[in-house]
């Protein structure tokens, strides 16, 4: 008998739907929400509004595009947390729901547990142990993955997290929402010749705050000079920003690696889609001897495809959730 599992994924903006069958996705479909832009950053009510709009069809579509019937689905996961609580309750709810209509086990699953375990969808996969850079616009994280669900955090953000970085930032240029992917492109297009402060921080842990406020001053400073500023070097800034970000987490990645003595380098997270750094880790892996490991892109930003390879680890060693269980925004 298959093991076929259905996933929901719904922690902030993107309300996604997976079909797994025995370790292996067979659809990975994926409902943004355009309303956020004008807004600068996604706004909570909008957002769980949305979700319940969007969950159905997308379920539907990804039954279909698995080619399965809903009576062969064998479990039903869901992501618990951590995201906003109003779309986690729509994601919970609907996963409960289903589970309970058809007599299925139900799963839950961390979202940041599932952005590591992404690897697993596709080859090539990491080997146990190693080290898996997070990046998103919450998370900042370096985790130690020692097994499919034994993993420990040994670095983290002490405030801001990269991506966010990379949005506030992009706010500041006046660039729309997400700015992060907009930064990436510009800097291709341009020269990282203005100096941007790093961070000292102890440890394997990372601090964003200080290199936003940097930012902010570096811009009223020259705007103060000259206002056309902006407007006249904006791919040099967005290629300095963005080098400034990535340095600091290709250092304190180095330092990890040499630390844990593991050369299985890898990174996850929406912000590993951004090109700069995904040619920051091949070019050090390269330099420091690592085998690196970078996700297909419709599994670096939020999607279901990740909870289901979670969940199907978590199917084997019989973890399930009962009908009482409920969302944790942290």
């Amino acid at each position: 008998m298959h093991t076929i599992i259905l996933a929901i994924e719904s922690s902030c903006d993107d309300t996604s739907a997976a079909i797994l069958q025995d370790g292996v996705v067979l659809s990975n479909v994926v409902a943004g929400q355009e309303a956020h832009a004008q807004y600068g950053g996604v706004v909570p009510e909008l957002a769980s509004r949305a979700h319940q709009a969007h969950i159905i069809p997308v379920v539907d579509l990804a039954i279909k595009k698995a080619g399965i019937a809903k009576s062969q689905i064998t479990a039903v996961a869901f992501t618990r947390g951590p995201g906003l609580i109003g779309s986690l309750l729509v994601g919970t709810s609907f996963a409960k729901s289903f589970a309970l209509s058809f007599g299925l086990p139900l799963i839950e699953v961390n979202h940041m547990q599932a952005h590591v375990l992404a690897h697993f969808a596709e080859d090539p996969k990491p080997s146990f142990p190693f080290l898996c850079l997070t990046v998103s616009g919450g998370h900042t994280q370096i985790v130690l993955v020692k097994d499919y669900l034994d993993m420990e955090v040994v670095g983290t953000t002490l405030d801001d997290a990269a991506g966010e970085a990379f949005d506030k930032s992009g706010k500041l240029l006046g660039l729309g929402y997400p700015a992060g992917p907009l930064i990436d492109r510009y800097a291709q297009e341009g020269t990282p010749r203005f100096p941007m402060p790093l961070p000292e921080i102890q440890g394997l842990d990372f601090s964003f705050s200080g290199f936003k406020t940097s930012i902010l001053y570096f811009l009223k400073r020259e705007i103060a000079l000259n206002p056309d500023f902006v407007e006249q070097n904006l791919a040099d800034i967005c290629a300095s920003i963005q080098q400034g970000i990535i340095t600091i987490l290709m250092k304190k990645l180095r330092k990890a690696a040499k630390q844990y003595q593991i050369n299985e380098i890898a990174i996850a997270g929406g912000v590993s889609a951004n090109s700069g750094l995904r040619q920051a880790l091949t070019e050090l892996g390269a330099q420091e001897g690592w085998n690196t490991y970078i996700p297909a892109f419709q599994y670096c930003t939020d999607n279901a495809g990740m909870i289901a390879v979670t969940a199907y680890y978590k199917y084997l060693k019989g973890e399930f959730v009962g009908q009482e269980v409920g969302p944790y925004p942290r």
